[in-house]
């Protein structure tokens, strides 16, 4: 897989990885403060920086790792 492609998937697999992570974030936060508004600006603040710090993990692990990838 190319880079340009790798990337893309990486950007792709982060957006759709955050959306189910934050919507369980914005559940659970409900729950607890049944407050919606303080639920969802959890949910933004947890979506934003999670999102970066996952995409950073993504490609540190493409980058330094090659566990499950065939030697080329």
């Amino acid at each position: 897989m190319d880079a340009k492609k790798s990337r893309i998937r990486h950007i792709a697999k982060t957006i759709t990885w955050r959306i189910i992570a934050s919507l369980t974030t914005f559940i659970l936060a409900f729950i607890f403060t049944k407050n919606l508004e303080k639920s969802l600006w959890l949910m933004g603040i947890e979506m934003v920086l999670k999102l970066l710090l996952y995409y950073y993990h993504e490609r540190a692990w493409f980058k330094y790792s090659n566990l499950g990838r065939d030697e080329e």
